[in-house]
């Protein structure tokens, strides 16, 4: 979900998730995802504002910390990155620089699965026309070396 100045637009969204246990309880964690944005019924329209973008993408860098490491493990964490806004009404694609709140409960089945949901709110550095970038996702992870 792309919120704008003017309007918000939902669409559908794929990604990677990496990280790295520091300890039981922090983590590194990298992220990268790309996301197309639903636009609305009159995209062509003389009328329809310049700042409109079909795809995002977007990559973060950060630290996570865990709650528990038992079968049910909810986690919080803070990246920093960037996004790239593309397409639509855009007439160029826009490079914006961006810091995500991340939070998630997975449920891990066996020791090296677990299927979750995990919800980013990125925070861009335009906040007069893209006040926010919300994402919601169901993840199934596997885990090595633990």
């Amino acid at each position: 979900m792309l919120v704008m100045s003017d309007k918000t637009d939902v669409g559908g969204a794929i990604g990677g998730h990496w990280a790295y246990g520091l300890s039981d309880v922090f983590n590194l964690m990298g992220e990268a995802t790309w996301s197309l944005v639903a636009l609305g019924e009159k995209v062509q329209d003389v009328h329809t504002p310049r700042t409109r973008p079909t795809n995002v993408a977007n990559v973060g860098f950060g630290m996570g910390y865990v709650f528990d490491v038992l079968q049910w493990v909810p986690y919080a964490g803070l990246l920093f990155g960037g996004c790239a806004l593309l397409g639509g009404t855009l007439s160029h694609p826009t490079f914006l620089p961006a810091a995500t709140a991340a939070v998630g409960l997975d449920y891990r089945f066996r020791r090296q699965w677990a299927a979750g949901v995990a919800f980013r709110q990125h925070f861009l550095t335009d906040m007069n026309t893209y006040p926010s970038f919300t994402h919601i996702f169901a993840r199934l992870e596997y885990t090595w070396g633990w």
